[in-house]
């Protein structure tokens, strides 16, 4: 039931992020360019377990984009909104997929499933 509730969280996501994004006109380019971009946070993986699931897991809650979400909206500026959406987007369809939040333990232990 859990895992079911999350994926179904993550698809809401990745659906109300990318209607905001594409009704707002940002380039599908940009979009591509972005969606993965938050995968760089594996780099942490070479240096530990422990290190890798911080960097990593950091990068895929939706705490920083909804922040930068926020600052962009009050400041009225249009890149930390865009860049915010396209976050929001990878981490939904990262939780839709079933890909979650890493233990310390190794990168494929989840808060979703263990790979």
């Amino acid at each position: 039931m859990n895992q079911r509730l999350i994926k179904t969280e993550g698809f809401m996501f990745a659906v109300l992020g990318s209607a905001l994004y594409f009704s707002n006109g940002y380039s599908w380019l940009l979009f591509l360019l972005l969606l993965f971009l938050p995968d760089a946070s594996m780099i942490g993986y070479a240096v530990n377990s422990r290190t890798g699931a911080y960097v990593y897991n950091a990068a895929h809650t939706y705490i920083l984009p909804l922040l930068l979400l926020l600052s962009g909206y009050l400041l009225s500026l249009e890149w930390p909104v865009l860049i915010s959406l396209i976050w929001i987007i990878h981490i939904g369809l990262d939780q839709m997929l079933g890909y979650g939040l890493k233990y310390t333990t190794g990168f494929k232990d989840t808060h979703i499933q263990n790979l």
